[in-house]
């Protein structure tokens, strides 16, 4: 990335990108989840998402100050200290986290092997859980990194420098209060948590489409504001919930593969997004993309709804005491 000059330079840098979040992430998740285990799971992905959030609000700021589009150079030396930064989590993985959840026990004779993707997508609570990830990435990260600002250049008619004031409150909120949220849904089905998610993205992407009605406006550019406010409390609700049921159907043998199929759904969705968003837009089709997300979001709450009919009590933190009787004799 940082001496690339020509386009496909640049597209092998960012392909490379991909392939490293593509084998990471399933990968870091499986490990986490082979460490931490039960109600902690919803506690850590929670904390590890405000993490990556002040990590992400920090090297904003960082690179924004740094970088210059008039001076290239200033761009290649942070490319060269993000390179230098990767080589801290390397050393972390070759040292003290060298023998941490390392891999699981080999199959015994005559005991059924690792399930594979086919296998695994076969089971209802799978099923319903990728097409729950999907949707909630299309209508959410997706649209919220191509379709928002899209919007809100075009439709809402507000500055760039709102559209970065709404991306530092998005991340303010998930740092100040995502252990507040915590606290407050330990304990909490998530899917019913889930509810409340889509309740919050439904008001988020409702309160950016009236924007467009007073558009260029003081009230257009603090609903924008306002809407990455709310996009952002409820994606304090979506990081601990989602992993750790995906994390809770899994064995230790097929982790890797249930995290590999929740990352990959994960990403259609983010791809499909500006996809759709900029052939809506591009048409001055900005009702129907609003209503389009709000539509969506009504499937994903039912969606949320099918899951909790067929996923485990277990993995979605259902307290035993509510357990019925018959469901506890069965486990």
């Amino acid at each position: 990335m940082a001496f690339a000059t020509t386009v496909p330079a640049r597209a092998l840098a960012v392909g490379l990108l991909g392939v490293s979040f593509g084998i990471g992430w399933p990968a870091f998740n499986a490990m986490i989840a082979g460490i931490v285990r039960g109600r902690l799971r919803t506690q850590y992905f929670g904390v590890n998402f405000a993490l990556v959030n002040l990590g992400i609000g920090l090297g904003g700021v960082v690179s924004g100050f740094l970088t210059d589009v008039s001076r290239p150079g200033t761009f290649t030396a942070i490319f060269l200290a993000d390179a230098g930064c990767v080589l801290v989590p390397v050393a972390l993985l070759l040292g003290p986290l060298r023998a941490v959840a390392g891999r699981p026990e080999q199959a015994a004779a005559g005991e059924a092997p690792g399930s594979g993707y086919l296998a695994i997508l076969r089971r209802p609570s799978v099923l319903w859980v990728t097409a729950l990830t999907f949707l909630s990435s299309f209508v959410g990260y997706g649209q919220m990194e191509a379709g928002f600002p899209a919007f809100a250049r075009q439709v809402s008619e507000v500055s760039t420098r709102t559209i970065g004031l709404a991306f530092a409150a998005n991340t303010a909120v998930i740092v100040l209060l995502q252990f507040l949220v915590l606290r407050r849904i330990d304990g909490r089905r998530r899917t019913r948590v889930f509810l409340v998610l889509v309740g919050l993205w439904v008001a988020a992407w409702s309160l950016l489409g009236t924007t467009g009605l007073v558009a260029g406006t003081l009230a257009a550019a603090a609903g924008v504001v306002v809407f990455h406010v709310l996009f952002g409390l409820g994606e304090t609700l979506l990081q601990p919930t989602v992993p750790a049921i995906v994390n809770d159907l899994a064995s230790d043998r097929d982790r890797g593969r249930y995290n590999a199929v929740s990352a990959m759904a994960f990403q259609v969705g983010a791809i499909a997004a500006p996809v759709t968003a900029g052939w809506l837009l591009d048409r001055r089709l900005a009702g129907v993309f609003v209503g389009m997300l709000v539509v969506c979001l009504g499937l994903v709450a039912l969606l949320a709804l099918a899951l909790e009919r067929v996923v485990p009590p277990a993995a979605n933190d259902v307290p035993v005491r509510e357990v019925p009787p018959a469901v506890s004799a069965t486990r």
